[in-house]
């Protein structure tokens, strides 16, 4: 009987691809993938070190598998990722239970682990030499940029996949742990990239998100040959089958005009941008060491409207970071009235150990003020989304369909589905994201899931955009076959948090 691996992931997109990528090496030395952690012979925890909720989520799930793992003396319990890289002591202290600690730039091994695990009963660590531990070359780059074997399974749905095209970061922000444990930033050769896509595409994928801690600083040289993003994308745009292109995130500093220029030209890329300011505050900019200022950044802001028309924009903001006051924070909450994002990821500071923010400076700003300013901040941000989706309204978008809404599967797994399946062609409410990465609901049947179709907008939220489907215009699609394998019931990701 085949044994059974339960996976669990917190973090960001990265992290999603790590999980997806495991469980592919995994299924050739004979696991199968379980939901259910009573059924599992080996358990993994992807972590993510980012932001001590993130972290303490992890610590509170190994406490749930210690119980399941008294019961089952022979089970493998693994911990994996950044927290992994960052935390090993911490780990065996807090769960001496784990069997295994693996860092980012060791995730190939897993199944060898395992089976050294199994064999000795032994504890197995294996993490990347640090950055004033080795050189820049020796310091070991993460197999899953480079490993072909994916696990469609993982995904949320069966049409769309991440592709890493870098791995590390050479910003050291000062709040961020990512240039210690996921390494020096390296660009994958182009050349392996569109092999991928093009691998995907044979498989069904309809559209890849392009993904690095810094995507849009991507160049790769080899002799005389210099590959930036936009000729990255473009030599990926004429893929047959491949209808989106998207990459996430951006870094202010690195917008260059000839990425905005590919944005703008060709029509497979999605016209969004996600690009992190972090704050308004050009003093609060220098102690996160964001080399930019505020004024840099609408200016960079404005260039990305003016060269990319209709583009949508959203952005990353921390609040009490060390050091700022309430002056400081007026700023932020001014910058976001006048840049007037599709949306913002908001997030209180969380004081990362091994960081120069936590070696330089105190983390003084009380939790009730940063709790207030987070919701201060949001609040305005809501009002410009507000003001974003009722423009939409009276308009029509093209959306690609990923499947039944969260209302409809919270119906669904709440005891409404019927006791024999529902015929392709019921009604039920879907949704799917626009070319602008607005998320889109309305009212279709099964069978439009993976498919690009056009739907008229009629309503909006701050969130979300309410239409009907124009079904005499599918865009390039016979709608008439069999709904996509495992589309109704995507498997839920465990992420939430957007790459720094």
């Amino acid at each position: 009987m085949a044994q059974k691996v339960y996976i669990e992931t917190v973090g960001c997109q990265m992290n999603v691809l790590d999980s997806e990528l495991v469980i592919g090496a995994l299924r050739k030395h004979g696991y199968d993938l379980t939901d259910s952690p009573a059924d599992a012979d080996v358990f993994l925890f992807n972590t993510c070190s980012v932001r001590e909720h993130a972290e303490e989520k992890t610590f509170s799930a190994l406490g749930r598998v210690r119980l399941l793992k008294r019961d089952k003396p022979g089970a493998v319990v693994g911990v994996l990722g950044c927290m992994a890289q960052k935390d090993q002591e911490l780990i065996r202290k807090r769960a001496p239970y784990v069997d295994m600690i693996v860092g980012t730039g060791q995730l190939a091994a897993v199944p060898e682990l395992v089976a050294k695990v199994r064999a000795t009963r032994e504890p197995q660590l294996a993490v990347s030499l640090g950055r004033s531990d080795a050189g820049r070359n020796e310091v070991e780059a993460s197999f899953v940029s480079y490993d072909p074997t994916r696990d469609p399974s993982m995904r949320p749905t069966p049409f769309q996949a991440f592709v890493r095209i870098q791995i590390g970061c050479d910003k050291f922000c000062t709040y961020c742990v990512v240039p210690s444990t996921r390494g020096p930033e390296q660009s994958r050769p182009p050349e392996h990239i569109w092999h991928e896509v093009r691998q995907l595409v044979d498989q069904g994928c309809k559209e890849v998100t392009l993904i690095g801690q810094t995507v849009n600083s991507y160049v790769h040289e080899s002799g005389d040959r210099k590959t930036r993003l936009s000729d990255l994308i473009a030599g990926m745009h004429d893929i047959a089958g491949l209808e989106r292109i998207k990459f996430v995130t951006n870094y202010p500093k690195d917008m260059t005009d000839d990425l905005l220029d590919a944005v703008r030209e060709l029509p497979k890329v999605v016209k969004y941008l996600h690009v992190p300011v972090q704050s308004g505050c050009d003093e609060v900019l220098k102690r996160m060491k964001r080399n930019y200022t505020a004024g840099y950044y609408m200016d960079m802001l404005a260039r990305c409207r003016e060269l990319a028309p209709g583009v949508s924009v959203s952005s990353d903001f921390i609040v009490g970071f060390c050091g700022e006051t309430e002056e400081s924070f007026q700023k932020s909450m001014e910058l976001v009235r006048a840049a007037k994002f599709k949306n913002s990821f908001i997030f209180k500071y969380s004081e990362r150990g091994g960081t120069k923010a936590a070696e330089k400076y105190p983390d003084d700003v009380p939790e009730d003020v940063k709790k207030r300013r987070n919701n201060d901040l949001l609040a305005v941000q809501n009002e410009n989304s507000r003001a974003d989706h009722r423009a939409q309204v009276g308009t029509t978008v093209e959306v690609l369909v990923e499947g039944p809404s969260r209302r409809e599967q919270s119906a669904l797994s709440g005891g409404r589905k019927p006791p024999v399946p529902e015929p392709a062609s019921a009604i039920m409410q879907l949704t799917g994201h626009s070319m602008t990465d607005h998320i889109v609901v309305f009212d279709g049947t099964e069978r439009l899931i993976g498919h690009t179709v056009r739907v008229a907008i009629k309503d909006a939220s701050p969130f979300t955009l309410y239409g009907d489907v124009l079904t005499d215009e599918v865009v390039g699609a016979d709608v008439s076959r069999e709904p996509q394998a495992s589309a109704v019931a995507p498997r839920p990701n465990k992420f939430s948090l957007p790459l720094v």
